[in-house]
């Protein structure tokens, strides 16, 4: 299997890279399992949190070399399907509704850099390197840009996808492709505890909500129209029945009675 999945009762789901023997590498079927994973959570109530990681000593060394062998001879025509799959899957993983965590370690290049971007928390092992390092084989990392611009914003993409450079984690997190650096897998399990006990007590509707006001409101320029439609979406989240709960609960001194808590 390319990858493993878990969810537990507490509603904390984990997919895990399984291709440690090839540092995670990329190739057609971990793209398709990464997509159906990310689909079957996308209506997934139950589940609140998504954490992906790699096994083995690096999150995920980009593309299979033996798949990029195999598509040096595809024709445009496949080599477009093939782009668009890749594209799919990232933009199935930035579109779920649920916070998402990404843990990097070891080697993270090329189209891991687009998974990275598309979480809405990175937490790298000081142990980690970055490279945008496509145009070393003279091509650009074109699928992932989207997502990766998104994330650092364009004067850090011209600068890293023409160099190509390695950097580090201190850089990474300079550059805000990274949040948080850990130092061991016992720092990582740390500051996951305290995320997941950070927000246990959160509203599960409200932070899907929430995550879906940035993606609604980043970028646009604050007019009438913009600040009347972010007045009707508190209009309408505060009438809602999490919303009654949350207040009700937090006037009786007592604790929300949310569904699935981490």
């Amino acid at each position: 299997m390319t990858i493993l999945f878990d969810k537990n009762e507490n509603g904390i789901a984990r997919i895990t890279l399984n291709r440690p023997e090839v540092h995670n590498a990329f190739n057609d079927e971990m793209i398709s399992d990464l997509y159906d994973a990310f689909k079957k959570l996308q209506n997934d109530d139950d589940c609140k949190v998504v954490v992906l990681s790699g096994n083995g000593v690096s999150f995920s060394a980009g593309a299979d070399l033996n798949w990029m062998k195999k598509a040096a001879d595809y024709s445009y025509g496949e080599n477009l399907d093939d782009a668009n799959r890749l594209s799919d899957m990232l933009n199935a993983l930035y579109h779920l509704p649920q916070l998402t965590v990404t843990c990097t370690k070891g080697a993270n290049m090329g189209g891991a850099l687009g998974l990275i971007s598309c979480s809405d928390i990175v937490v790298a092992d000081e142990s980690s390197r970055f490279s945008f390092s496509e145009v070393k084989l003279g091509l650009v990392p074109a699928t992932i840009s989207p997502f990766v611009i998104k994330a650092i914003g364009e004067r850090q993409a011209k600068r890293y996808f023409q160099t190509a450079e390695n950097f580090g984690v201190e850089k990474a997190k300079e550059i805000g492709l990274v949040h948080e650096i850990t130092t061991s897998e016992d720092a990582l399990d740390g500051f996951l505890e305290t995320l997941f006990y950070n927000i246990k007590n959160n509203a599960p509707m409200a932070m899907r909500s929430a995550k879906d006001l940035v993606s609604q409101i980043g970028g646009r320029e604050i007019t009438d129209g913009l600040r009347e439609n972010t007045a009707e979406q508190i209009a309408k989240t505060r009438v809602s029945s999490e919303a009654r709960e949350g207040l009700t609960a937090f006037f009786d001194k007592r604790k929300p009675d949310w569904k699935n808590n981490v």
